[in-house]
């Protein structure tokens, strides 16, 4: 039977060694996870093959971005200017998130190449934004290491959050072609301190990861503020699917000063479009089991129900976790 959107009652249970990996390839950094209209779960990463798509028992049935995965490594700065190998022949510099639309097309971004990038299921390239160089810090320019796209059904218009150089969304029409920016640093309403990943819900909201403010602000698509609410360094942001009109929020955890306190941040938060808490799941204090997270980069719902998490640091899996069936 089909799982209805989650309650105040939901239970999620944790499946644990979901992602079953073949010998020799590396799923390192999971950075995002999207799904498709046939619940085939595409995750980005940082290892020698940058995406990897699984079907929904966690079983590789596609995989594509390096024509020599087992060329062995390079050093090459990371974007806190540390020397860091990375895999030699990779499409994409750093990996950051994907988003898949409404066409089953997928939205790759790059951060430190300043470029997103638009293909089929199978990786061939149907448009490029960016020129792969930065522009100015907080210029308002795109981009500026960018972190997220959202793509609205309706208008095929582009949502993107530019957020670790840059402290804006930019709006571009189907075609690529820029349209409004709109944002700036700072904590005011509008205002953003690294909006980290952007998602749309509903026919005309969007919803906006203001990681650093510990808060997602909403817009319209013309970019007018409408609401905040508060969410623990709210990572990563999207929208229920068909029936389910609830919003899930990935929270990362708390800085060092604050390591070992229970409760802060660590878990996925599942809210109304009013923002009032519906449910919300992960133990207290992060950690590798099941039921933990350490460090929760991207969140994505499939058609039953069921919540994918991308965890970025200290561990290499992706997470899956399942409503009971009623």
């Amino acid at each position: 039977m089909a799982v209805g959107p989650a309650t105040s009652e939901t239970v999620y249970e944790p499946v644990p060694y979901w992602a079953k990996i073949p010998h020799g390839i590396w799923l390192q950094e999971a950075t995002s996870v999207a799904v498709d209209s046939e619940d085939r779960v595409h995750v980005f990463n940082r290892g020698n093959m940058p995406v990897l798509v699984f079907d929904r028992d966690g079983h590789v049935i596609d995989m594509w971005g390096n024509e020599t995965p087992f060329a062995g490594t390079e050093l090459a700065e990371n974007p806190y200017g540390t020397l860091t190998p990375r895999w030699k022949g990779c499409r994409f510099l750093h990996p950051h998130a994907v988003t898949i639309d409404h066409e089953d097309h997928l939205w790759l971004v790059d951060d430190i190449g300043n470029r997103i990038t638009k293909t089929d299921l199978k990786g061939n390239t149907l448009l490029t934004l960016g020129t792969g160089r930065p522009t100015g810090f907080q210029s308002g320019e795109p981009f500026n290491r960018p972190t997220d796209v959202a793509v609205c059904p309706a208008t095929g218009d582009l949502f993107v959050s530019d957020g670790y150089g840059n402290s804006r969304v930019h709006r571009y029409d189907a075609a690529g072609r820029h349209l409004a920016s709109w944002g700036g640093p700072g904590s005011d309403e509008g205002q953003f301190s690294l909006p980290h990943n952007i998602a749309l819900f509903g026919d005309d909201a969007v919803i906006v990861c203001d990681r650093e403010n510990h808060r997602v602000q909403v817009f319209s698509l013309d970019g007018a503020f409408r609401a905040s609410w508060h969410a623990h360094k709210a990572a990563a942001v999207c929208a229920g699917r068909g029936a389910d009109t609830n919003v899930y929020v990935a929270e990362h955890g708390p800085p060092p000063v604050q390591q070992g306190v229970p409760g802060l941040g660590h878990r996925i938060q599942i809210y109304d479009r009013e923002g009032r808490r519906v449910t919300r799941f992960g133990a207290d204090l992060p950690g590798e089991a099941p039921d933990q997270f350490n460090w929760p980069h991207s969140v994505a719902v499939d058609s039953e129900g069921s919540v994918y998490a991308a965890e970025v640091s200290y561990i290499e899996a992706g997470a899956k976790l399942t409503p009971p069936r009623e």
